[in-house]
């Protein structure tokens, strides 16, 4: 093989090794685009996703397995569901207590997308637990 072309495959394998990893863990977004919850999914894909998971944008930034946890590693949002006032908290507050997250990481109205798209996704895949009926009042 000629130098040229030993140069060429080289550029090849590194162009189709970047692709390969860039696509790695983007599953996209599966929010309609005229979803009224699409723009919280894309700025928590943008801002959210490295600590937190939640499939419906394709997110895995939480540990799987308390062995291998890191203090970075939030809340799995597939199993945790969350409300608009909780999440507006934690967005202003860095989280609740004891955990690492920057705050203010978004304010205003991207702040409330968020939040209105995580109480809206949030805990969908959250083992359903049997519990008693409650007494009539």
């Amino acid at each position: 093989m000629s130098r040229v072309a030993k140069i060429v495959a080289s550029v090849a394998a590194a162009l189709a090794a970047a692709v390969g990893v860039s696509a790695c863990g983007s599953q996209g977004i599966a929010v309609a685009k005229s979803s009224p919850y699409y723009q919280g999914a894309v700025i928590f894909l943008d801002h959210c996703s490295g600590c937190h998971t939640l499939s419906v944008v394709g997110a895995e930034g939480s540990a799987t397995s308390v062995q291998n946890r890191l203090r970075t590693n939030a809340p799995n949002f597939n199993a945790r569901a969350e409300s608009v006032q909780n999440v507006l908290f934690a967005l202003a507050n860095g989280g609740f207590s004891g955990q690492v997250m920057p705050e203010n990481i978004v304010v205003g109205a991207q702040a409330q997308a968020v939040a209105k798209f995580l109480a809206h996704y949030a805990g969908r895949e959250a083992p359903k637990t049997p519990t008693l009926p409650q007494a009539p009042s």
